[in-house]
């Protein structure tokens, strides 16, 4: 990323800081000066992301967290920057990384308490799926496992992402859901409000690893990043790519819809960073603590 177009994303980031009305939080105290990535993402909670300063050098050090490797990139300041996906299972208070096998790095994680969300459906089969169904979901859960799994040693083309599509953001990220008064799993992206057909547009460059129709998620398209960061969009009407196509920030990747378990159309968008989903909303400006 060039200097110029630093820039200009950073305005665009306290643009949306302004319209959402973010104050500055404890994390953001910690954060030195002059560091562009840090102060965009380091967002230290359960379903957040944490942003840790592994000082400079001519190689990216090699960094584990929970077993799976991290992302880590140089920020504006040449620094090596580790991007360090929290799921929401993360227990706050102190958390390490290993880097290089060798060393740790310590992090602070706060804590956050995310809504609960209630829906209704008529299908009751994707409330309590019949065995064929259940087995059905569990060969397409592991092959998305597999997806999120990815690690390609490329880093990603950028970070700081442009919204998918232009619609307003509906469901948040972490929400516990109930599904005709039953809880299931917490809402592991963000929702858009986008009519059907509504063109999705790839944040960043990346190759495509999973078209395919689910019986929770509908229509689905998985984008590899580099460096296990993944986006995953879902409730798709169409699909533009095709597995194994390399795509550029902001191509057409698919049209929104309401196919899965979904009660209208919208578009459903995980990120996830080392096998961890976190919040879409940290990436473009629109965290809320």
């Amino acid at each position: 990323m060039s200097y110029s177009e630093t820039s200009q994303v950073r305005r665009r980031l306290l643009g949306a800081a302004t319209v959402w009305g973010l104050t500055a939080p404890w994390w953001a105290h910690s954060a030195p000066q002059g560091t562009f990535i840090e102060r965009s993402l380091n967002r230290p909670v359960p379903g957040g992301v944490a942003v840790l300063d592994l000082g400079a050098g001519s190689r990216a050090p090699v960094v584990h967290f929970n077993g799976h490797r991290v992302l880590v990139i140089q920020d504006a300041d040449q620094r090596w920057k580790a991007i360090v996906g929290l799921d929401l299972k993360t227990q706050p208070g102190s958390q390490s990384v290993s880097v290089q096998g060798q060393s740790t790095v310590t992090f602070q994680v706060g804590s956050k308490r995310y809504r609960e969300q209630r829906i209704t459906l008529k299908n009751k089969a994707h409330v309590n799926p019949d065995p064929q169904q259940q087995a059905r979901f569990e060969r397409e859960y592991e092959e998305q496992m597999q997806a999120y799994a990815s690690f390609r040693t490329e880093g990603p083309s950028n970070v700081i992402f442009e919204k998918p599509v232009s619609g307003r953001l509906t469901s948040p990220f972490g929400l516990r859901r109930f599904f005709n008064g039953e809880e299931r799993n917490p809402h592991s992206g963000l929702d858009f409000a986008a009519a059907t057909g509504t063109a999705v547009k790839v944040p960043a460059d990346g190759i495509v690893t999973i078209v395919a129709d689910y019986f929770f998620n509908g229509k689905t398209v998985f984008v590899d990043h580099g460096q296990g960061l993944i986006t995953m969009f879902c409730h798709l009407s169409a699909f533009d790519v095709r597995v194994g196509d390399s795509v550029r920030k902001g191509d057409i990747v698919a049209r929104s819809g309401a196919t899965g378990r979904a009660t209208g159309p919208h578009l459903h968008w995980n990120v996830s960073l080392n096998h961890a989903r976190v919040d879409p909303a940290i990436f473009i400006g629109a965290f809320q603590p």
